[in-house]
């Protein structure tokens, strides 16, 4: 079986990223622990951290950060409906 990919995202506080995967699953992210360095060190801001997009496989930054797909799905925690 494939695993889901992000149809939609949405940014939260505190580094945290609302995601909806294609299987209909929403699922919370923090994206706190890959905000290192130079190039994912920009997530940082909050500004910044706002310009996420799914681009219906992962999410990614408008400079191009992405997260790894099976990360962003199997590292989020699912929201009870």
């Amino acid at each position: 079986m494939l695993r889901p990919t992000a149809i939609s995202v949405n940014a939260l506080d505190d580094s945290r990223i609302l995601v909806e995967f294609d299987s209909g699953e929403r699922k919370i992210m923090d994206v706190k622990p890959y905000i290192k360095g130079e190039w994912y060190g920009k997530l940082a801001d909050p500004s910044y951290f706002k310009t996420e997009r799914a681009n219906g496989y992962t999410v990614e930054w408008k400079d191009g950060q992405d997260l790894c797909p099976d990360e962003l799905y199997y590292c989020s925690t699912p929201i009870q409906k």
